[in-house]
């Protein structure tokens, strides 16, 4: 049996490609997850990064930053807050200023994380879906998909009440 440890070194030593917990595509050049760790960097190597969408408050670990500094990779931090009763909400201006960063070709590929890549990224992807024409179905499907057991409907509330009126884009991405 393997130890976390020994799956770090293990991993380091080798060619090995260990993607961070819940990563997924979402569309092409555009991928979620959880927090990233070092054990996950040969893997996100393989991404060729240009961007990371890091959306919580906390300092981006050294590690990361010294991974993303190596290999030319921009990193936008929106401290949001986990959207949890009764007095904290996701900053509806700072979804909207990532989506305007996701939405620009320029900054593909790129990754979206959080902390275990559910809560404030799944509002960040489920607010993208809605500028992707999905019904709330299918963006409340996907949400529990990566969520699990741990489906917080206030999240819901934020992707359902979401105005995609309030993004000034220049012009439509063709992707989208």
């Amino acid at each position: 049996m393997i130890l976390g440890t020994e799956v770090d070194e293990l991993a380091a030593s080798s060619n090995i490609l260990i993607p961070p917990l819940n990563f997924a595509m979402v569309a092409p050049g555009i991928y979620r997850s959880g927090y990233p760790n070092s054990k996950n960097h040969t893997f996100l190597n393989k991404l060729k990064l240009r961007t990371i969408l890091y959306l919580c408050p906390e300092d981006y670990m050294d590690a990361n930053v010294e991974f993303c500094a190596q290999n030319g990779i921009k990193v936008f931090q929106y401290g949001i807050q986990g959207n949890k009763e009764p007095f904290v909400d996701i900053p509806e201006e700072a979804i909207r200023d990532a989506l305007l960063v996701l939405l620009n070709q320029q900054n593909h590929p790129v990754l979206i994380h959080c902390n275990k890549g559910k809560h404030r990224t799944g509002c960040l992807v489920g607010c993208l879906r809605k500028l992707q024409q999905w019904s709330l179905t299918s963006i409340f499907d996907e949400y529990r998909r990566f969520a699990g057991t741990k489906v917080r409907v206030l999240d819901q509330q934020f992707i359902e009440l979401f105005r995609t009126s309030s993004l000034h884009l220049a012009a439509k991405p063709a992707w989208l």
